[in-house]
């Protein structure tokens, strides 16, 4: 049998949406295939609540709380710093980015103190906690 136009057929069977609501003249008409009276009857009846699933939409626990889009500051522990720098280096995001210790997106950065600190560096740009630095003047 030779493939033409008329001879193809798909594969698949798409079933076509019920239309309902265009008149009676569609079979589908005055009450929409709703039946006559009731709570499904009428109109902004949730399915869901048809369906049961209220109560389970009530009882899921919502995601409570707060959660800022200003994301936490990077923390660089003093230790760190004297592991990658040397004495009077100066401690700024470039400086911290070429030592690969922070990433290119990060804007917020504190110093805090964990670990001994024994050269002398220069910070600018970087917040610091109350320990972080002895001698801080940034």
């Amino acid at each position: 049998m030779s493939i033409k136009l008329h001879t193809i057929k798909s594969k698949t069977f798409k079933k076509k949406p019920k239309t309902i609501g265009r008149g009676n003249g569609s079979g589908h008409g005055t009450f929409s295939t709703r039946g006559t009276k009731g709570q499904k009857a009428r109109s902004g009846v949730s399915g869901l609540k048809l369906k049961g699933m209220r109560h389970i939409i009530l009882a899921t626990p919502k995601l409570r709380g707060f959660q800022s889009f200003a994301g936490k500051a990077i923390t660089i522990t003093t230790g760190q710093l004297d592991a990658m720098f040397k004495d009077s280096d100066i401690v700024d995001f470039a400086g911290l980015l070429q030592k690969d210790m922070v990433r290119k997106t990060d804007k917020n950065i504190k110093i805090v103190s964990s670990g001994e600190l024994n050269k002398k560096l220069v910070v600018s740009g970087c917040k610091v906690s109350a320990g972080g630095l002895p001698y801080s003047s940034s």
